[in-house]
């Protein structure tokens, strides 16, 4: 099976591309293959610096709904993918940087919140869609990103934020038209790749060792309640109106 994604290492930068049309949204065993190879470029001495960036429409549009829908079995598996991939990222031994454009959904904020550094084009829009699919998931590195309120009103409303005003609740460290943000990722990794390996590796280690609790497992708690939500018939709704183009009908 072909892997959703490209790898490029020069210069000490590993740039990740998602290509997963249409949307970059990924299987099960699409999610593993992400983790695997984000784990395998932290481990990889040539590697100074780690830009996660994607092709096409969006960034990343989460998981793969239409094969939730065929088999919900495969959560578990999928939960295992999100995790592994966002872990791999925030506790990677290299400082990983997100090059956002288009949509950046579900397990795009998994991946934006887990990272050390996010630039964005103009384009780029941030939403968790998990309550309108039947699922949970995405808070705890959403409100790495965002306050809390904030966090909550898109959680619950299932609205849409832009780069700017990610940018102004300082998430984004720079906005930048499209044609310009792979460009920017790479100014930044090349600083980064410039200077001592072991002092970078200290660095992150101790800035992600004074964060407040354990991203993990705040995560972890929020994969419970994904399982739990999935033995609701709100939830089979939820996915099956989404795969069917309709509105959802919820009983109560």
């Amino acid at each position: 099976m072909t892997k959703p994604f490209k790898t490029f290492v020069e210069g000490g930068i590993a740039e990740l591309i998602f290509d997963h049309p249409p949307v970059n949204a990924f299987s099960s065993q699409g999610w593993a293959d992400i983790a695997a190879e984000i784990e395998a470029l932290g481990n990889n001495d040539d590697v100074r610096a780690i830009i996660i960036a994607a092709e096409g429409r969006g960034f990343c549009a989460g998981v793969d709904i239409k094969e939730l829908a065929q088999d919900d079995n495969l959560i578990v598996k999928v939960n295992k993918g999100n995790y592994d991939t966002f872990k791999a990222i925030h506790l990677n031994p290299k400082p990983v940087i997100v090059a956002l454009h288009g949509f950046v959904l579900g397990g795009g904020i998994g991946i934006s919140g887990a990272a050390d550094i996010i630039v964005a084009s103009e384009c780029a829009s941030f939403g968790v869609p998990e309550v309108d699919r039947g699922a949970m998931g995405g808070g705890a590195h959403l409100q790495r990103m965002f306050p809390v309120q904030k966090v909550r009103h898109m959680y619950f409303t299932g609205e849409m934020i832009d780069a700017q005003e990610a940018y102004r609740l300082g998430a984004v460290e720079r906005v930048v038209p499209k044609d310009k943000l792979r460009q920017t990722a790479r100014e930044i990794a090349a600083k980064i790749a410039e200077k001592s390996p072991r002092m970078i590796r200290l660095a992150k280690e101790a800035l992600t060792g004074i964060e407040d609790g354990d991203l993990e497992q705040k995560y972890r708690s929020e994969q419970g309640f994904t399982l739990e939500a999935y033995t609701s018939p709100d939830s089979q709704e939820a996915r099956d109106s989404f795969v069917e183009k309709r509105d959802a009908s919820f009983k109560g």
